[in-house]
């Protein structure tokens, strides 16, 4: 038996576009209300004119310190409760370390880790005093194995793949599930800064998905039973080889 969604209240970061995007239509379609949140004002005033009245805007920079640690605080303020939490917003990096630059690693670590622990942080009072929640991250099959053409990527992917598997065990008894999504490559604005064969090629053989793909899979985890909890389900295309 599945886990009805409908009245629940979902914030999913990095919505305006991607996976986070499909995954506010699955979840809009499945009964739910949504908090998108990204720091593109004008895309989010797009999206929830679109979307409809169960499409909430919440305009937040997960870079800017004082703007991410408001972001709980203001989607409750708007919506007065968070059931699901879809930590989604992320950057990339490839190739050889020494091509990139300290201030290209800062930016992509703060988003994909810190900025998780911190609203990870923020929310989890919320849940545990109602009894109740789910957390999910968007973490990467670059999280699990060791991806030589994306050394920095892939340590932000190890290292949240590591804070959420502690923070399941912190917070299983409390009624709160965490859990990840591993996607391999996924068609999206990620993969611009992708080398063009290396793109080309994976295009080629069939090896990337639709972010549709892995917005299943969160729904997925999202509709198991209470007494269940997915802890991490790697999605990968047929034809990718890792």
């Amino acid at each position: 038996m599945s886990q009805d969604l409908h009245g629940k209240v979902a914030a999913i970061t990095g919505a305006a576009s991607g996976i986070g995007l499909a995954a506010t239509r699955a979840l809009l379609a499945a009964g739910a209300r949504v908090v998108l949140v990204d720091r593109n004002a004008d895309a989010l005033a797009g999206l929830t004119s679109e979307l409809g009245p169960n499409a909430v805007a919440q305009v937040t920079d997960l870079l800017d310190a004082d703007s991410c640690n408001a972001m709980v605080p203001e989607i409750l303020e708007k919506v007065g409760q968070i059931d699901i939490l879809i930590c989604n917003a992320g950057s990339y990096i490839g190739g050889d370390l020494v091509d990139t630059n300290p201030a290209a690693i800062d930016r992509m670590l703060n988003l994909n880790v810190n900025a998780v622990m911190k609203n990870v942080h923020a929310v989890a009072p919320h849940m545990t005093a109602r009894g109740s929640g789910d957390i999910i991250v968007t973490s990467s099959i670059a999280g699990h194995a060791p991806i030589h053409v994306e050394p920095v990527y892939s340590a932000s992917k190890w290292a949240v793949t590591c804070f959420v598997q502690t923070m399941r065990r912190q917070l299983m008894g409390q009624g709160v599930r965490v859990g990840q999504v591993s996607p391999g490559p996924v068609i999206s604005a990620l993969l611009a800064d992708w080398e063009p064969d290396r793109l080309q090629r994976m295009k080629d053989a069939g090896a990337l998905m639709e972010p549709v793909e892995v917005a299943d899979a969160l729904m997925y985890m999202l509709t198991r039973p209470r007494n269940v909890t997915i802890r991490d389900m790697i999605v990968l295309p047929s034809n990718f080889d890792v």
